[in-house]
Order: C-alpha cells, then sequence, then structure tokens
C-alpha cells in the first residue's frame, strides 16, 4: 500500500494540487480550499489539535495516516512533514480510496462522502465543457421570448362644463364696475384716475405748448443789468 499511496501523494505534489507545512495548510483552510487534511502518526498532540482547528476553519474533513513525518517528508523532497492539505477533490478521492484498502472502518466514510463531492465536481465540469462547446458551434438554446404586456390606456375624460360667471349687482340694480382705487365704482369709469389741477384728461401743465407757457412773462433784453435799471440811469 505504501509503495502505491506515496507516490500518488508526491504526483499531487508536483501537480501544485497540495499545501504542506502548518502555514500553508492553515492558509488553504481559511480560502476553504482544502478538500482533506492528512496528518502523521507520530505527530505531536499540539500538531493534532492545530489541524482539528483547521479541519473545522476550511469544513474539511482530516484524517490521521500511517506514514511517519520523515516518511511523508521522503515523499514531498523533505526531511520532515506532519501536516498535508489536498486542495483538489478528484486527488482526494484517489488519495483516500487507497487508505480505504488498508483500514474500511476508519476511512471508508469519508471516502465515501469525497465520492459524492467528486462526482459532483465532475457533472459540473462536464456541463461547463458542454455549455462552452455550444458557445462555440452556436447552438445554445435560446430562451423563449414572452410577449411583452399591452399597457392599456385610460379613456379620456370628457372636458369640464364651464360655466358663466357671476355677475355682480349693487342692491338697487345697478352693475357693479370695480375701479382701480378699490372703491365701489361709483361714478367714475374703471382703470382711469380723475385730472388734476382742472385739466382735461391726459394734458397736462407740461404738456401745454411753449408759447402758451412764457405767455405772461417780460421780455429779457442782451447784456448787462436790466431794463428798470437802464431807465432810472436815463431818468
Amino acid at each position: 500500500m505504501g509503495s502505491e499511496l506515496l507516490p500518488l501523494l508526491g504526483l499531487c505534489r508536483r501537480a501544485n494540487m497540495m499545501a504542506v507545512g502548518e502555514e500553508p495548510v492553515e492558509a488553504a483552510a481559511r480560502a476553504k480550499d482544502a478538500r482533506v487534511l492528512l496528518l502523521a502518526s507520530d505527530a505531536a498532540d499540539n500538531t493534532v489539535r492545530r489541524v482539528r482547528h483547521f479541519a473545522e476553519m476550511g469544513n474539511c474533513p482530516w484524517l490521521q495516516i500511517p506514514f511517519t513525518k520523515a516518511e511523508l517528508g521522503a515523499a514531498m523532497g523533505r526531511t520532515s512533514c506532519a501536516i498535508l492539505a489536498v486542495t483538489d477533490i478528484g486527488f482526494a478521492a484517489n488519495i483516500v480510496r487507497r487508505l480505504v484498502e488498508t483500514d474500511p472502518a476508519r476511512y471508508g466514510e469519508t471516502a465515501d462522502r469525497l465520492d459524492q463531492k467528486a462526482e459532483k465536481a465532475a457533472r459540473r465540469k462536464a456541463e461547463a465543457r458542454a455549455h462552452e462547446k455550444n458557445l462555440r458551434q452556436g447552438r445554445v438554446k435560446r430562451k423563449a421570448q414572452t410577449a411583452p404586456a399591452q399597457e392599456t390606456v385610460p379613456a379620456p375624460e370628457p372636458p369640464a362644463e364651464k360655466t358663466a360667471p357671476v355677475e355682480k349687482r349693487h342692491p338697487g340694480g345697478r352693475r357693479y364696475v370695480p375701479s382701480r382705487s378699490g372703491g365701489n365704482g361709483g361714478g367714475e369709469k374703471a382703470g382711469k384716475r380723475p385730472a388734476r389741477g382742472g385739466h382735461p384728461a391726459g394734458k397736462t401743465e407740461r404738456s401745454a405748448a411753449p408759447q402758451d407757457r412764457w405767455r405772461h412773462s417780460r421780455p429779457v433784453k442782451k447784456g448787462k443789468g436790466s431794463p428798470k435799471g437802464k431807465r432810472d440811469v436815463k431818468a
């Protein structure tokens, strides 16, 4: 059995599908990449507790195999090795199946669980390859297109009837005409202001002709002094 399992472990190592050592195994368990943890038969109790913790953290099984640290180290190309982590489900199922031949009662349950996971992984890979092939050949099944639901347009509402405005009237029956000043529309027309200063509406003193404006003024002669002062000097 040893002549078959140790070369398989070395092949898994060369395929870069195995973590060797305490720190790499812990990293693989934290990343949920470990499929099974393998522990040497002569590992210390502290190492056993750490492997158990790694298995709980990575949600994967752990097994103590009948090989010493020196034998595992020789298979991995090292002087000593106590912990291994297999990151490929196919290699993990194959390794545990080889261990079942030595002790079926000890490794049988773990081998069954790994076989189921390996079958599921193989099925997913086959489906992915078939899907990629269909994409290359243009055989991807298109989803049935459903007709879009027709939107219901609400019926237009009838126009509202216009009501005639109510005309205000005085108690005596006279029509009410609002004025700009806010009064009750007595005698003046709405919107016009009364003329100021006695002038007709629309005409003011400024709008009068210039000759009417200076009609009663005295003429002014050119030169110095006033006409009154000159008359006094002649007299």
